[in-house]
């Protein structure tokens, strides 16, 4: 069953909301929020503001994430901050405007970032399945393994210094 799910991002007085819900509905085209700044001339007197809204269907996000061959990626960073039944992570506003999915790791971002937040019975096993695909069969992986990037972003090795698996192989 899809999770919950919540999607926000901070708008600053200089920027465009209506931009910004363009960048989320990209892969979220059923999100909306309530609470859009309204545009104001120059110079104005908005102050930054959180919208948040929620979606339904995450098939076009998912869709995304086999297109760019980065599934492997997207249960690690998923997974990160995963606890209990809920998780959150951020993408790139400026990178879904152009309809790639790009991971954001730290708190600054060019063009600003979508907060993604889910939430939902077995959701490690949900994220799992909906990132599984082939090459699973020989390398299984799990939400929060220890094939699992670090969270600064950096991969967990999987050969030593000289180029030999450090993981368990069955060999024919």
């Amino acid at each position: 069953m899809e999770p919950r799910i919540v999607i926000s991002s901070l708008v600053q007085p200089y920027e465009d909301a209506e931009k910004i819900v363009e960048s989320i509905n990209v892969f979220f085209p059923d999100w909306n929020s309530e609470d859009l700044p309204k545009k104001g001339t120059f110079p104005n007197k908005n102050k930054a503001v959180i919208i948040s809204g929620f979606s339904k269907n995450s098939d076009l996000f998912f869709k995304q994430l086999r297109i760019q061959r980065i599934l492997d990626t997207a249960l690690d960073v998923m997974s990160m901050d995963l606890e209990f039944d809920s998780t959150v992570f951020d993408i790139s506003r400026q990178a879904a405007i152009a309809g790639k999915i790009s991971f954001v790791l730290d708190e600054n971002t060019l063009g600003g970032k979508i907060s993604i937040s889910l939430a939902g019975d077995e959701l490690d096993l949900w994220l799992e399945q909906q990132t599984w695909h082939e090459g699973r069969n020989e390398i299984p992986r799990y939400s929060k393994d220890e094939y699992s990037m670090r969270y600064n972003g950096e991969p967990s090795e999987w050969f030593d210094k000289r180029g030999r698996p450090t993981i368990n192989l069955e060999e024919d």
